[in-house]
């Protein structure tokens, strides 16, 4: 167990536990909770320029900021999540008229996806606690980053995923090795399921919103944001602004929590802002946003980017606050500006599931209302490789033609002019 790691606090009632004490969620009212770091002990051992010379591009590199001792698995796939790129597309900019916007490309990750920095928290978290079999619910994400650190570590994984999840996602969780299970219904019921069999057979469960190990895993996106905003960007005077795709709310509350770290340790000047963004057809939280509320009601969830498709978000009154907490916002995006954004995306070099693109479609939703302004620097994170849902990426484009082997119909097709010789 890491040294700094001192216990946890419930996010709703604030009762206090210590390391060993619990396993999920508070027993006193179902709240997600908080690790609790020892900072003064973190200042006294560690600082900025400790991290920055880490030789170490993945997120272990932020070793003494995570509730955990040293993992292993060197030389695997597990010691290469995180420390994903950050790509300044000027086209883009110009598009939306903005001077400062660049993409944190999560598609980097080895199963292609953000979820790899909670997974290979959760499967430390496992190997140091003497757990055999870790277990979650996915439509496809997770589990895929579960099923690939599971099989760099040689840990065992079962999931649980909607039969409705896309091929490409299942394929990944079937070559990985883990035992997988097609519920014939929601994520919602593949999660209730997963936590039954959890409790049934003591396995480890990951479930986001559920295991507070996720978003320890995920708050290292934040992590980098910091690193890159104090070594690369080249103006740091003007407030940053994060955009996020929300599902169960995991990842934006994860990555206010790691500023918050930041912020408690003084290694950060002030908190960005966090705008999430969800589909208008999964938007539960985005609702409680509006209303003022920290109450979650639970939506039928119906859109094409499955990755944050969710009836009843787990985590979604942390990722109510993460909003409202840093003057951010929620935004609501139709499944077609999705499939809009894919294709903007697309053309700027990056290629993103639905999910992904989501937080683009926000963007450009935010700079057309004048929520975010041509001045505003902002970070847009997509969560997932295009590759995982080709069917909706299909969606953003148009068929290819089919043409003759022939010059003359590559004229005709391309209009291009016949060359002098001709």
């Amino acid at each position: 167990m890491s040294e700094y790691f001192t216990g946890y606090q419930c996010s709703s009632c604030r009762a206090e536990y210590g390391p060993t004490e619990v396993d999920y969620l508070c027993p006193k009212d179902h709240g997600n909770l908080d690790v609790i770091l020892d900072y003064d002990r973190i200042q006294r051992t560690s600082a900025p320029q400790h991290i920055f010379t880490a030789t170490e591009p993945s997120i272990w590199r932020y070793l003494p900021l995570l509730p955990l001792a040293e993992p292993g698995g060197l030389g695997t796939p597990f010691r290469s999540v995180g420390w994903t790129p950050v790509y300044s597309l000027d086209r883009l900019s110009n598009q939306l008229g903005m001077r400062h916007l660049w993409i944190k490309d999560e598609s980097r990750n080895p199963t292609a996806s953000f979820k790899d920095r909670a997974s290979a928290v959760v499967l430390a978290r496992a190997r140091q606690t003497g757990v055999k079999v870790v277990v979650t619910a996915s439509t496809g994400n997770a589990g895929a980053a579960l099923a690939g650190m599971a099989a760099a570590t040689g840990q065992k994984a079962v999931i649980f995923a909607p039969r409705t999840a896309p091929p490409a996602k299942i394929a990944q969780l079937l070559v990985y090795g883990a035992d997988v299970l097609l519920v014939d219904g929601s994520y919602d019921d593949a999660f209730d399921l997963t936590i039954q069999a959890a409790q049934e057979f003591g396995w480890y469960c990951r479930n986001t919103g559920y295991n507070p190990f996720t978003a320890e895993g995920k708050k290292t996106a934040a992590f980098e944001i910091w690193e890159w905003m104090i070594n690369e960007r080249p103006d740091r005077a003007t407030p940053l602004s994060v955009f996020v795709s929300v599902g169960d709310g995991n990842i934006i509350s994860g990555i206010h929590k790691g500023f918050k770290d930041l912020l408690e340790l003084g290694w950060l000047e002030r908190m960005p802002r966090l705008f999430g963004v969800q589909a208008e057809g999964s938007a539960a939280i985005a609702n409680a946003y509006s209303a003022g509320s920290e109450s979650i009601q639970p939506v039928h969830s119906k859109t094409l980017a499955d990755s944050i498709s969710v009836d009843l978000p787990r985590d979604g009154v942390r990722a109510v606050r993460a909003a409202r907490q840093t003057e951010g916002s929620y935004i609501t995006v139709t499944d077609s500006e999705i499939i809009q954004a894919i294709a903007s995306l697309g053309k700027a070099g990056v290629f993103a599931e639905p999910a992904g693109a989501t937080s683009y479609a926000g963007l450009v939703k935010a700079r057309q209302s004048g929520l975010i302004q041509a001045e505003d620097a902002v970070v847009v994170i997509n969560t997932g490789n295009g590759l995982k849902d080709v069917k909706a990426a299909m969606q953003a484009v148009s068929a290819a033609p089919v043409i003759e082997p022939r010059l003359e119909e590559v004229i005709k097709v391309l209009k291009l002019k016949p060359s002098r010789s001709e």
